[in-house]
């Protein structure tokens, strides 16, 4: 049975009462320069900042100290997980597009593996997650904030995912991770449009739960979401969000190689090199 498949992965998690300093950061291997992770002692809620100038692309290294974060996190027994951005204009601008232009096809390959790795990391982390969007949020930053289970974002900002903007044809897992929050009709037609929806949209059709008018604020409202889950025992809440993801993330499970060899024979088409090229010299002029 799956709950039997996934209990081994969950016995260390455990409710904790804290107490001393309202905040700590976390200090070891797992947080770096390019994350920071501060722990709320009285609520053991911890604060997971992307900090990678100037806008938080998801570089190789920047994927590998999210994971280790999480990891982190999950084995020092925190009471939930908030990703957010030290950035206050971009939570995530999304995928280094650098590694996919005329790539090198085994490090495309370790780039891609990195970026299925962080997805599973999030969507399936053990503690309650959400996501304290500071910033615009397009592409894999909005796979990022759907892999949380709760989104809060400020005004005037925009998150989606416009891969075909520029010619990319997304994973199956991303639209499943996309789809487990908007309705299949919304998703069909926002992947097809290259959507980028405005904050007051993503509230609108359920992309994002609530508004704050400040950072302060989202971090506030996604503790509080947390909270819901304090009277509940934190392995069968853990082992009841795995069932239900479970379908979201079956078929990468059971053949990660297949979506890598499609990604990779994709991105090394003539189609999509030439779209990736026309848009970062797109990008560039907008500098």
């Amino acid at each position: 049975m799956l709950r039997n498949r996934l209990i081994d992965g969950v016995r260390r998690i455990k409710p904790i009462l804290c107490g001393g300093q309202s905040l700590r950061s976390l200090s070891n291997g797992a947080t770096s320069k390019l994350t920071t992770i501060e722990v709320d002692d009285r609520s053991g809620i911890a604060t997971l900042s992307m900090n990678l100038p100037p806008v938080n692309t998801l570089t190789m290294e920047l994927m590998h100290d999210l994971i280790d974060s999480i990891n982190q996190i999950e084995s020092n027994k925190s009471r939930g997980l908030i990703l957010t951005s030290s950035n206050d204009k971009v939570f995530s601008a999304g995928l280094d597009l650098n590694e996919m232009l005329n790539p090198e096809v085994e490090r495309l390959r370790l780039f891609w593996t990195r970026f299925q790795d962080l997805w599973l990391a999030l969507h399936l982390c053990g503690l309650p997650t959400a996501a304290a969007i500071n910033g615009h949020s397009p592409a894999a930053g909005c796979v990022l904030a759907t892999a949380c289970e709760y989104r809060v974002m400020l005004p005037n900002l925009f998150i989606g995912i416009h891969a075909t903007r520029f010619s990319f044809v997304i994973s199956k897992w991303m639209m499943n991770s996309y789809q487990s929050v908007l309705p299949r009709r919304v998703v069909e037609r926002a992947l097809n449009q290259g959507k980028l929806f405005t904050t007051q949209e993503a509230l609108d059709v359920g992309l994002v739960d609530e508004i704050a008018c400040s950072k302060e604020e989202a971090l506030s409202k996604c503790a509080a979401f947390i909270a819901t889950f304090d009277k509940t025992n934190p392995v069968a809440r853990c082992l009841t969000k795995r069932m239900c993801r479970e379908p979201d993330v079956r078929e990468l499970l059971q053949d990660r190689a297949a979506d890598l060899k499609e990604c990779v024979d994709y991105v090394t088409t003539p189609l999509f090199q030439e779209g990736l090229c026309a848009h970062l010299e797109g990008l560039k002029k907008r500098k």
